[in-house]
């Protein structure tokens, strides 16, 4: 049984930080799922007190989608295209009240490399919890949060106050976005200065290529099913013994191999 929420929606400052996403097949521009989950989650814990901010661009439509959740204002750190982000934010959040600031943990578009939350909390000199399910209690200073590990795991944390957290899959499933309130509620456009990211701009983006394929993979329940897979002897005569062969003939035979298992193309 899970302790309940201990969490003064009204003492408590939580911000949401959102991108804009891409659709997985078509790439057109939606919310971000995982930021979305940190928007779901920032509703949890503050309900209407949540602030959901962010850098770039004011005049994207993708926006409203999360004031579609049921948010009253979106704030928005303008800037062009190419800008850098952290600059924007580390200033606005450093003056700014925020107890808990929530983020998902990679972006859809742009460098998409998971790197913002950690430069953010560095530059703040906060504490960062990655892979955050759930938050089970703020008071006295301190956070008492779950984290999400490998196999449905999680882990009981106390964090000091404030801290940054970043969310995935683990977190909470962001509730539809409806028409109505997401044209209903207000974008909050705030000018700030813009740093070019260099980074960005002076390297081309292209598409992730898929990892090569493993050649076995051995599915096992426990370390004891792992162990005899490994250490059986191999089974069935379909394998070959090459010996005294040129080095030319032993790589042909290896590439052979590796492109009927489908690792090279």
């Amino acid at each position: 049984m899970q302790p309940e929420v201990s969490v003064d929606k009204h003492a408590v400052q939580i911000i949401s930080l959102v991108s804009i996403g891409a659709h997985p097949t078509s790439g057109r521009a939606r919310r971000a799922e995982q930021d979305a989950r940190a928007v779901e989650l920032g509703l949890q814990l503050a309900g209407d007190n949540l602030q959901v901010l962010h850098a770039g661009n004011a005049e994207e439509p993708a926006l409203r989608a999360y004031l579609g959740m049921g948010l009253s204002e979106l704030h928005v750190l303008e800037q062009p295209e190419g800008a850098d982000a952290l600059i924007a934010l580390t200033d606005y959040l450093r003056d700014s009240a925020a107890q808990v600031v929530l983020a998902g943990s990679q972006a859809e578009t742009g460098e998409g490399s998971g790197m913002l939350p950690f430069l953010l909390a560095e530059r703040l000199g906060w504490p960062l919890v990655t892979g955050l399910a759930e938050v089970e209690a703020l008071n006295n200073g301190t956070a008492l949060v779950l984290q999400a590990l490998p196999r449905g795991q999680r882990r009981r944390l106390k964090v000091r106050l404030p801290f940054l957290a970043t969310v995935d899959n683990a977190a909470p499933t962001p509730r539809q976005s409806a028409f109505g309130p997401a044209q209903r509620g207000t974008l909050d456009t705030e000018i700030v200065q813009a740093v070019t990211d260099e980074l960005l701009t002076d390297q081309s983006l292209q598409p992730a290529r898929p990892r090569p394929k493993r050649l076995k993979v051995i599915k096992a329940k426990s370390g004891a099913d792992r162990m005899k897979a490994a250490t059986a002897k191999a089974s069935g005569g379909g394998g070959q013994v090459l010996k005294g062969l040129r080095p030319e003939e032993g790589a042909a035979a290896i590439l052979k191999l590796l492109i009927d298992e489908g690792v090279v193309r």
